[in-house]
């Protein structure tokens, strides 16, 4: 099951990589980490035997990630009254998520990466020849694979500096995820623009997600 220590040994540097894609909202720890809940894809899976929590979510690579683009959608009834004034009644603001990747690694891993259950780290971390994204996070047939079972909605955890998201120690949590929103897959399209050795390819992806 996936832990705050567990979260802490799958980032790679100070910050965790920027997208994570879950397919439960997760916990929220003590000190307001967000955690989803169940096994990460690839996970070592030694003696568990509660399917429903396999393959529960990935942590997207930040290998070559272009801008996270937000577009808020504010939804609202705008009517103008008889003396010439505008009235609105707000109903909600949505988010549209963009970004894209290029000459991602086609896969994060040469084989399962086995990611141990206590402290998030693969069998083959730092092993150039076996992981193939730098920070160890998936590549672009585990972004495609999450896109074909995922016809309905699913969650976005995201890491960047947005502190209305923190609910307290706003200047402490840019190391965690620290917002999580219910999203559809509007767009997800890829090139594969060079054919690699036997282990993989380059891949060229852009995905836009929608709040639902």
């Amino acid at each position: 099951m996936a832990t705050a220590s567990y979260m802490a040994g799958r980032k790679k540097y100070a910050r965790p990589q920027a997208m994570l894609w879950a397919d439960n909202f997760g916990t929220t720890t003590d000190s307001g980490l967000y955690v989803p809940l169940g096994f990460e894809t690839g996970q070592d899976l030694s003696g568990e035997t509660d399917e429903s929590l396999f393959d529960q979510f990935i942590i997207l690579s930040d290998d070559n990630r272009g801008d996270i683009q937000m577009t808020p959608t504010r939804i609202e009834k705008r009517e103008r009254m008889i003396n010439g004034r505008m009235r609105s009644h707000h109903i909600a603001d949505k988010l549209t998520i963009t970004t894209s990747w290029n000459m991602l690694p086609s896969r994060g891993y040469s084989q399962s990466p086995q990611f141990d259950s206590a402290t998030g780290k693969s069998t083959l971390y730092n092993n150039r020849s076996e992981e193939h994204t730098s920070d160890g996070g998936a590549g672009g047939v585990e972004m495609l694979n999450w896109y074909n079972n995922h016809s309905g909605s699913f969650w976005v955890y995201l890491a960047y500096d947005n502190y209305k998201s923190f609910s307290s120690d706003i200047y402490g949590r840019l190391g965690q995820y620290n917002e999580v929103i219910e999203v559809f897959f509007s767009d997800f399209s890829y090139t594969v623009v060079k054919r690699g050795s036997n282990n993989f390819d380059f891949w060229n992806i852009s995905v836009t997600l929608e709040e639902v």
